[in-house]
């Protein structure tokens, strides 16, 4: 990765567009407010802030790293997740093939950054994005860049805009496989997907390398369900081997994987057969690099084979206290322009006072506003004005995308980094 522009953003000036740091800190490089290793709560840092823990973020990224090649699988992380380069470095020093990215500005972040393997887990159609692209792959012959395509037209659409943008080399593309009936994107049959990647060799701007997918789509999602499928992407895979369609590939890819069925791609990759080149075999989870306390805590696969490890919940949302209207209420000041939302409203799990920390019984959020939360208190809970509580997320995507700036916290509060994000 492009270790310059890393160190540039080390460079940029601490101000007012960072909330939650601290005031007195304004001026201040990253670097050297990160270098005087303030702690989060005693270093004025100001409520509402949210941190990501060191230790749990190591172990994350460790975890999956190990997971991957224990299974005998490339790993191409979501980007979309964190949108943070820092991360990205660290995910592809763990051994990542790549980066696997939604859209062309999480692109143009990517390659801002000088990651070299992107996968594009999407539909591309827009003709100025295509021409940056064929303009990227002229510049930089090191780098890759494999995209879905899921309908003739669109093929069609792709090879025009390449031929208008005059591109040399062409982009590899890889069939996107439906989940299901009235599942999202993707074909939904076999003689449609063998439609598009005759369309595909139709062309001299793209290069079928191989079938790809989502098995978080999957109607009606369980176990066998989604096994059923990654071993139809497997047939298909096969089954245009067969047909001679990767003739001239030094290996051909199949990919699938999001953070909840990991396990099943893990197992039916497992089974694919030997194919007349080697398979990069492309795992895509991206939730992993923080996890949370709601969603994917429940829906992760290593609660299925808890002996392979287990990933720990990185992220807390610090916000204090400002209101007790009532024994039974008391209202926080983090809100939706703050805190994940949109699968579940956010877990009150600590609460501290004059420096000590306790578990935060008898408080439970219960609803959301721009810049509060509504916090419903019982008899138990020891609860008061000024008071820091420190709220559990659900669903890391939309608690990176609300912070700028992102400190990585120790445990004991001493902060050694800070996270930069661009969405």
């Amino acid at each position: 990765m492009g270790n310059e522009a890393l160190a540039r953003l080390a460079e940029e000036r601490v101000d007012h567009r960072f909330k939650g740091l601290p005031p007195d800190a304004d001026g201040l490089s990253v670097a050297e407010l990160a270098a005087q290793r303030r702690n989060l709560f005693t270093g004025g840092f100001t409520t509402p802030v949210l941190a990501l823990s060191a230790e749990r973020l190591e172990h994350n990224l460790a975890l999956m790293e190990t997971y991957a090649a224990r299974h005998g699988l490339a790993f191409a992380p979501h980007g979309k997740t964190s949108m943070a380069p820092a991360l990205f470095q660290r995910q592809i020093e763990r051994g990542a093939w790549g980066i696997t990215l939604a859209v062309p500005h999480q692109v143009r972040v990517a390659r801002a950054f000088g990651v070299e393997r992107i996968f594009l887990a999407n539909e591309l159609v827009d003709a100025a994005a295509l021409r940056w692209i064929a303009g990227e792959l002229a510049a930089d012959p090191h780098f890759r860049l494999v995209c879905y395509v899921d309908s003739v037209s669109g093929v069609r659409l792709m090879d025009a805009a390449l031929r208008d943008a005059g591109a040399g080399r062409p982009l590899d593309v890889v069939v996107e496989l439906a989940a299901g009936e009235g599942a999202r994107t993707g074909v939904r049959t076999d003689e449609e997907c063998a439609a598009v990647a005759d369309a595909v060799a139709a062309t001299g701007t793209l290069r079928l390398v191989g079938v790809a997918g989502y098995e978080g789509e999957v109607p009606r999602a369980d176990p066998e369900r989604v096994r059923a499928w990654l071993r139809r992407l497997v047939a298909l895979a096969a089954g245009f081997d067969k047909a001679g369609r990767f003739a001239g590939l030094d290996e051909i890819v199949v990919s699938a994987g999001g953070s909840a069925w990991f396990d099943a791609v893990a197992d039916v990759f497992a089974e694919i057969p030997e194919l007349s080149v080697p398979v990069l075999k492309l795992l895509r989870s991206g939730a992993y690099v923080s996890h949370d306390d709601g969603h994917y805590r429940r829906l992760t696969p290593f609660n299925r084979v808890p002996d392979e490890g287990a990933l720990e919940p990185a992220f807390r949302l610090w916000t204090q206290v400002v209101s007790r209207p009532s024994p039974g209420q008391a209202f926080a000041n983090a809100g939706k322009r703050d805190a994940a939302y949109d699968l579940d409203l956010p877990v009150a799990q600590v609460v501290r006072r004059d420096g000590a920390e306790r578990p935060a019984d008898g408080v439970t959020v219960t609803a959301l506003s721009d810049q509060h939360a509504w916090l419903e208190t019982t008899g138990e809970a020891d609860l008061e004005v000024g008071d820091w509580v420190g709220l559990g997320l659900s669903h890391p995507c939309t608690a990176f995308d609300k912070w700028q700036l992102i400190p990585l916290a120790e445990a004991d509060g001493t902060v050694v980094d800070y996270i930069r994000t661009f969405f």
